[in-house]
């Protein structure tokens, strides 16, 4: 047994195992598999995939979509959307909650057979190798009504859904790239393997995981806080795939938690990393996504807050926690820490929530990345209760790096960037 395969195991007996499964299912080949593969996709036919897709394939491979074996079919592509859960194969009634699809145009697919191996390229880069079992066409309102709850374009999700193929691609894949995430990110970007050995050399055998598309604000410092007090650590587990426009980039965001966890955490109770997928803006559907593959990484539960993966007024405030009630007990093993209103209390002098603080609304300071993004965007003053100085600092510098960049388009072109 190969020294990952055994570390893998050994992670395993501490922790919650992963989903639908006693073991990791990693779709990246090493070593001269890998070289083998590499070489036979030079001569197969290839199809451009998305940025989502080339995430996604990326989770297949680290074994963040365990059981998947690859992209799915019509009937589970259906019973995803309308039931969450698979209805196919070996994972035949798993909790599934969003669809794992890929798509190609009308064109390329007429020229795909069952059977078929296909080279899967992101930005020149060969990433997997999907052996092909079905293309089917879908009908995607039904896919973002069900899924996002609404079929507007004006919600990133939904565009996203519309702007791909009309055909979908199923079959087994292999993975062949992680892409620049382990060159980009370093220590950052982790495995769920490589995080489950971390917990499992920490002692430690309850998790929580932080999920997070924005740098940390007081109140999202206090959300990990209040999970350190109940469980042995906490994992602030940050996308690093795409996002909408207006969102801190991957790397401003990664430096601005790390600067927080140096000054305002003790180095034993939290691990700060990242995962290679786009955000779906799902609102409690990618909530429930972002707890299975939590348990993948080896987390007994995810901290659930206001607007979890929300975008604009397309959820309410605590959707993501009451889908959750709404599942079968053998759906999910990580579970939600539900957490209720979070804010600085002038009165109390501390980040309180509706439970704990006896005062009116007129004292409290509700924090929302929403919110400090547009102050330091407008170049507003933040105060020391909306957000740490240290991480101030760091942002600051981004959109003043922003400003200086648009004053350069306007002296070039003559034009705003705006």
């Amino acid at each position: 047994m190969s020294q990952s395969a055994t570390s893998t195991l050994h992670s395993l007996s501490q922790l919650v195992p992963p989903h639908g499964s006693d073991t990791l299912k990693e779709k990246l080949l090493k070593g001269d598999a890998l070289t083998a593969a590499q070489q036979k996709a030079k001569n197969l036919p290839k199809i451009q995939i998305s940025s989502r897709e080339a995430g996604d394939l990326i989770m297949l491979g680290i074994g963040g979509f365990t059981p998947l074996d690859g992209f799915m079919n019509q009937a589970d592509w259906q019973s995803v959307c309308d039931n969450m859960h698979l209805t196919t194969g070996d994972n035949a009634g798993v909790f599934w909650p969003i669809p794992i699809t890929l798509s190609t145009d009308t064109a390329t697919a007429d020229t795909l057979n069952p059977g078929d191996d296909i080279a899967l390229e992101y930005q020149g880069e060969i990433m997997g190798i999907l052996t092909l079992s079905e293309k089917y066409r879908i009908d995607k309102a039904h896919e973002c009504q069900t899924v996002f709850g609404t079929t507007e374009l004006e919600h990133p999700g939904v565009a996203m859904v519309m702007a791909q193929g009309d055909v979908n691609l199923a079959g087994d894949v292999v993975v062949l790239s992680e892409g620049e995430f382990p060159s980009k990110y370093g220590d950052i970007y982790l495995t769920p393997a490589q995080t489950r050995d971390i917990f499992t050399q920490n002692g430690w055998k309850t998790v929580a995981a932080f999920q997070t598309r924005n740098p940390m604000h007081r109140s999202h410092e206090y959300l990990a806080k209040i999970a350190i007090e109940i469980c042995d650590g906490v994992l602030i587990h940050s996308l690093l795939g795409a996002l909408k426009p207006g969102d801190i980039p991957a790397d401003v965001r990664q430096e601005a938690i790390g600067t927080l966890i140096d000054h305002y955490f003790r180095k034993d109770t939290v691990i700060q990393a990242g995962y290679p997928l786009d955000m779906r803006y799902a609102g409690p559907r990618e909530a429930l996504l972002h707890a299975l593959f939590r348990q993948n990484y080896g987390c007994s539960h995810l901290i659930v807050g206001r607007d979890h993966a929300g975008v604009g007024d397309y959820y309410g405030a605590f959707d993501a926690q009451h889908i959750f009630d709404t599942l079968k007990p053998n759906d999910l093993i990580t579970q939600p820490l539900k957490i209720d209103w979070t804010f600085w209390c002038d009165a109390c002098d501390s980040m309180a929530s509706t439970k704990t603080c006896p005062h009116d609304a007129s004292h409290h300071v509700k924090v929302s990345g929403t919110k400090l993004r547009k102050a330091l965007s407008e170049g507003e003053d933040v105060p020391d209760n909306f957000s740490r100085p240290e991480v101030l600092a760091v942002l600051r510098k981004y959109y003043e790096g922003l400003e200086e960049h648009q004053k350069h388009k306007v002296e070039l072109t003559g034009h705003s960037a705006k």
